[in-house]
């Protein structure tokens, strides 16, 4: 198609899953428009990005880059001499490759490349996953062309007339749950669909504080919890324990009858079926984490991760929050208030129907396809 012409793009970023999958869901997308476009990813040496990507099947360069601290200049870089030699390496990249864009998505590869790119006359697009700016974005957006984002008000860090609302790309196979989904989940999970159904999802490294709140509410006898079956992703890091936890509650009769009804893996496969099966879900507040709940249209209770640079993930969730799409239980109060909390909610039909109105409200449903739009208007 003549819209959509062969481009040559270096998308740059990474370090965690929350930058590289919209990375990757970018460039699929070029790729659906035209097939013969070529993309170029550059990353960060030593990080996940160096891994994801060529299983993805796309060529990767890696930077010898080191995390920031506070302020995106050489000499506050932990190691200027490492900086140096990205940004030197990210200018030979960039006259070699001649791409008609580069594409940050945040993380530590991002600041090299697109301040090359910003150098040597290049157009430049971020995209900003989270509802809270982060360091890297946020000083290269001063710069940049386009600077997609996926919240409101986010003029408090990037210029009003370069900001387009996007939305974060999500999994195609996230969509709001159709009586079709919803049976084939319970057969898939082996749910009783007369019964009520909880979802607890918190990451590979996320999950320890929800793992902390389910083993608390199930050695006091998992009150609230008769007429509920729970799918719990506890995390690969956190399986063992939770295994040997599990095995003591089951020898010693914890949980009663709810016990039986709780299913437990370091990992779901099927994410699209346990948000269908789904009335409630628990979560940490990551940008993919609320877009997929936003497509999905689910009632959620969030418990923002402490570990993160900026309490980004409180502001992601106060973000729906705010408009009755959802509720948030604090890191430090999860263990004590969560699975109540839990509890209560999903004996409450109408406050969850009111939420996955609103959340449905928030959801952007081919975020993607409006960067790349975004994208070939940036070149132009």
């Amino acid at each position: 198609m003549e819209q959509y012409r062969k481009i040559k793009a270096i998308i740059s970023g990474g370090g965690t899953g929350g930058h590289i999958f919209p990375a990757l869901s970018i460039a699929n997308k070029l790729k659906e428009l035209n097939p013969d476009t070529e993309i170029l990813f550059v990353g960060a040496d030593g990080r996940m990005e160096m891994e994801r990507v060529p299983a993805a099947g796309y060529e990767i360069i890696g930077l010898p880059v080191a995390g920031l601290q506070r302020k995106l200049t050489l000499s506050n870089f932990a190691l200027p001499f490492k900086v140096i030699k990205s940004v030197n390496m990210a200018k030979k990249v960039i006259r070699k490759f001649k791409p008609d864009i580069a594409i940050g998505v945040g993380g530590y590869a991002s600041a090299p490349l697109l301040w090359a790119a910003t150098r040597l006359g290049i157009p430049t697009l971020i995209q900003e996953q989270n509802g809270f700016a982060g360091l890297t974005n946020k000083i290269l957006g001063k710069k940049a062309d386009c600077i997609c984002v996926a919240y409101e008000g986010m003029e408090r860090f990037f210029p009003a007339d370069k900001i387009v609302l996007t939305g974060n790309p999500i999994r195609k196979e996230i969509v709001p749950a159709t009586a079709e989904m919803k049976e084939e989940a319970f057969k898939f999970y082996n749910l009783d669909p007369a019964k009520k159904h909880l979802f607890i999802v918190g990451g590979s490294l996320g999950s320890g504080t929800l793992n902390n709140a389910m083993k608390k509410w199930i050695t006091e006898g998992c009150p609230g919890g008769e007429d509920i079956e729970i799918i719990w992703q506890c995390g690969k890091y956190y399986k063992p324990s939770v295994d040997t936890f599990m095995n003591e509650a089951r020898e010693k009769g914890l949980g009663g009858e709810t016990f039986r009804n709780i299913m437990y893996s370091d990992f779901i496969k099927r994410m699209d079926l346990a948000y269908a099966d789904a009335d409630v879900v628990i979560s940490r507040s990551g940008a993919s984490s609320i877009s997929e709940l936003c497509a999905a249209h689910k009632a959620a209770i969030f418990v923002p991760s402490p570990n993160v640079t900026e309490d980004h993930q409180t502001h992601n969730a106060m973000a729906l929050v705010n408009k009755d799409a959802g509720m948030i239980v604090k890191d430090s109060e999860a263990v004590e208030k969560l699975m109540e909390t839990a509890c209560r909610l999903i004996e409450d039909p109408e406050k969850i129907a009111l939420m996955e109105k609103n959340v449905a409200e928030l959801a952007k449903r081919d975020a993607a396809m409006t960067i790349a739009e975004h994208i070939y208007k940036t070149i132009k």
